[in-house]
This record gives structure tokens, C-alpha cells and sequence, in this order.
């Protein structure tokens, strides 16, 4: 399988090594071998050999309709909704089932573009801030970063551009050897026209060529298992590192406003109001010329639009004031779900060990029983002992599996209704 790499002036470990100078390589094959059989999700026999610290995390970002999700899917076995146009599925932060790669479980984490089509970009700066610092504060972070961009888009225009600004900010200089650039839906080009795309991507300053300068990786998804798995190579065996935002909001304790991802959605929304303003100055001047000439028409559609940009402009004042706020209240509730769905794990635990003792309590009694009453309990026995392994490890929140599926059912109920 061919796959674009495309280096830095530093790069990851000995696949990229002798590539230092030149920005592209064609890669003839993965750099590692798959785990044999894929993704296994819940191979007992697996994670009873894997070490504690064999969980890796990582994340992946990016504008909507770019692949995220899909990407996810392939890879880790998982039916995470996906959009089908550029209506966002991807509303909030979605946790794969751990699945295992390289030896190690892998869990991956879908996060919304700052282009929701049902959430402000405030919304979705508290809903990722919040998981990040909370996380970062139970001692997890994340081994790569994988940021998607579609080839397919004849330019990066104001939206791919308003979300890389964002994800900057959010990793931060110093994680930048733990990002790859994923460039997706290479079926949608001719392979001339992709392959230009790729090279002015990553040879510009405007676009990926910063942050390739600095460590970062970019590689193509061929939408398929194996271009999935020859991508996730690259960052399995990564030293995690902590990214910009966690850093400044729980080791500093800054406000969010004050994080360099805030400052940059707080310049992003005063550019806003300030282009609102101006379109108002014009409608209001065209609405005076509209009554003077006693065009009644033209000033009832002159109304309306005001109304609607009056509406717009409160809007973005209001996601310019409620961000601090919106991060505390988000926080504190991920918090409370979190040791909720705890709870719930533990008594779900201690239920099944008490039916597992009844049954086999019924098993030694059973010795008037028929054969197939017997084995009636001891396929009940079967299916609470598997219930009590699963919801045993669930209720972990040390450095294996449990710790990101809890975290996953948690926001679910957490933030499915923001």
C-alpha cells in the first residue's frame, strides 16, 4: 500500500529519520505490522498480558464532514454516527471502544470541528476544555493528536482555516511531534490534482508548513483499515505529552478566557461583532434612503434583515461573555457524571458477584437436577460472570481501559442535551 509521508524539519522515531531534509516520501509500506485479527475490543486474554500502562489515547480533530468520525469507525470497529453532508453528527466528544494495535489499546476520541452546525464555537471550546482538563487532571494524556483535512477542497477557505487557528492554540507548540495531518477523501480527486493540493498544504507558511517545521507528520487515509492502521502506527508508541490547554488550565489555573485557544475565539468573535456593526451601519443608511423615496416594500425587507442581524450580533456578544462561565458549569458537571457513572459501575459489580455466588451456590445444590437443568445455571453463571468482568473493569479508573469508557459514558449524559 503506497501512502504519502510528509516530514518535517524533526520527525517521530526511525521511520522518518533519514527524511529530514525533503517535506514528502513515498512510503511504500506501513511502518509496522498490524496486530494480528485488528481491532479486538474485548479480547480477555489480550489485556490479561497487557501492562498497565498500555492504554493509549489519542484524539482526533478537525473540520465537519472531514472524515473524523468515519476514520474512527474503520479503524476501531465502532459505529459512531456519522454525517452524511456537512450537517455535524459530531455534537460532542465521542470515546471509541478501546480496541487493540502494537500490543497496546488504543482509544479514540471524536471531537466536534468549531464549525457545528447546532453549537456555537464557544460551546464547543468549553466541551473539548473541559474533557481535556479533566482528563490531564486523573493523570491521562493524550500519545497523538490527528488533525483530518480534505484534499477534495480546491482551497482552504475560511472555515478549514478558523478551526486549524483553533487546534493550534489548543496543542500548542511543544506536542507538535505527536500531531499528524490527515488528508482524507482522496477518492473525490484525481491523484494529480490531490498530490498538488498536498504539496502547496505543506510547503505554505498560511497552511500546514509551520507546524510540519516542528515535528508534525502528514499522511494520507486511503479510507480503508490498513491506511487507518499504518497511520495510527506513527503515534501509538509515542511519550504523551501534554498539549497547551491543559497545561494552562490545570497546571497554570488560568481562565479559559485566558488560555491562548480563548484569546483566539475571543479575537475571532470580536472580528465578528465588528463586521456585524458594519453591515448594520449599511442596512440602517439603506433603510432611511428606502423611507425617503416611500419604498415600503424595500423597507419591510430592509426590516427583516435587521432584525436578523440584531439577533446575530446578541448572539455573539453573549458566546463573548459566557465563556468562563460555560467552562465552570460544563466542568462540574462532567465531574459529577464521571463519579456517577462510577457508582453505577460498582454497583453493577457488586450485584453480579452476588448472583454469581447464588448460582453457584444452586450448582452445588443441584444434585437432583437434570442435565439440562444444569446446564441451564451453568450458562446463567456464563453471562453474569462475563456482565461481572466487563462491569469490573469498568469501574477501574486506574491506567486501564475503564478510565476512557467511563469518561465516554459520562459525557454522553453530560452534555447530549447542551
Amino acid at each position: 500500500m503506497a501512502m504519502r509521508e510528509t516530514f518535517g524539519s524533526d520527525v517521530h522515531g526511525e521511520e522518518g529519520s533519514a527524511q529530514k531534509s525533503a517535506w514528502s516520501n513515498r512510503a511504500e509500506s506501513a511502518p509496522m505490522e498490524p496486530s494480528q485479527g485488528g481491532s479486538t475490543l474485548h479480547d480477555r486474554s489480550a489485556d490479561d498480558c497487557a501492562s498497565k500502562n498500555d492504554e493509549v489515547a489519542i484524539a482526533v480533530m478537525g473540520p465537519t464532514g472531514s472524515g473524523k468520525t468515519s476514520f474512527i469507525n474503520i479503524v476501531s470497529g465502532s459505529n459512531l454516527r456519522i454525517g452524511r453532508t456537512l450537517q455535524s453528527c459530531t455534537s460532542t466528544v465521542q470515546i471509541a471502544p478501546a480496541f487493540q494495535l502494537d500490543g497496546r489499546w488504543v482509544t479514540l476520541i471524536d471531537t466536534p470541528g468549531f464549525d457545528d452546525t447546532s453549537k456555537s464555537d464557544t460551546d464547543i471550546l468549553t466541551l473539548i476544555a473541559a474533557f481535556l482538563a479533566k482528563t490531564y487532571e486523573a493523570g491521562k494524556k493524550l500519545a497523538g493528536i490527528i488533525y483530518m483535512h480534505r484534499i477534495s477542497d480546491i482551497r482552504m477557505g475560511g472555515i478549514s482555516t478558523r478551526n486549524f487557528k483553533m487546534f493550534r492554540q489548543l496543542c500548542g507548540e511543544s506536542s507538535l511531534k505527536n500531531v499528524v495531518i490527515v488528508t482524507t477523501m482522496w477518492g473525490e480527486v484525481g491523484l494529480e490534482v490531490g498530490e498538488a493540493r498536498e504539496a502547496e498544504l505543506a510547503s505554505d507558511d498560511r497552511f500546514f508548513k509551520p507546524v510540519l517545521d516542528k515535528g508534525a507528520l502528514m499522511l494520507r487515509h486511503e479510507n480503508d483499515t490498513a491506511s487507518a492502521q499504518a497511520i495510527l502506527h506513527y503515534l501509538t508508541r509515542n511519550q504523551p505529552r501534554a498539549l497547551r490547554i491543559q497545561r494552562e488550565l490545570v497546571d497554570q489555573g488560568k481562565d479559559i478566557s485566558q488560555t491562548a485557544a480563548g484569546v483566539e475565539l475571543n479575537r475571532e468573535l470580536a472580528e465578528q461583532i465588528r463586521r456585524h456593526r458594519e453591515e448594520m451601519a449599511v442596512l440602517q443608511k439603506e433603510m432611511k434612503e428606502a423611507i425617503r423615496a416611500k419604498d415600503e416594500e424595500t423597507r419591510q425587507e430592509l426590516e427583516i434583515e435587521t432584525k436578523k442581524l440584531q439577533a446575530e450580533m446578541s448572539r455573539v456578544q453573549e458566546d463573548s461573555q459566557k465563556l468562563a462561565s460555560d467552562y465552570n458549569t460544563q466542568k462540574a458537571e462532567l465531574e459529577k457524571r464521571m463519579e456517577a457513572a462510577k457508582r453505577d459501575a460498582e454497583c453493577a459489580e457488586e450485584n453480579h458477584r452476588r448472583q454469581i455466588q447464588e448460582l453457584d451456590e444452586r450448582l452445588r445444590q443441584s444434585a437432583t437436577a437434570t442435565n439440562s437443568e444444569k446446564d441451564d445455571i451453568r450458562r446463567q453463571l456464563s453471562e453474569v460472570q462475563q456482565r461481572y468482568e466487563e462491569a469490573r473493569r469498568l469501574s477501574q479508573w486506574g491506567p486501564r481501559r475503564g478510565f476512557f469508557g467511563n469518561v465516554g459514558r459520562a459525557l454522553d449524559m453530560a452534555f447530549k442535551l447542551i
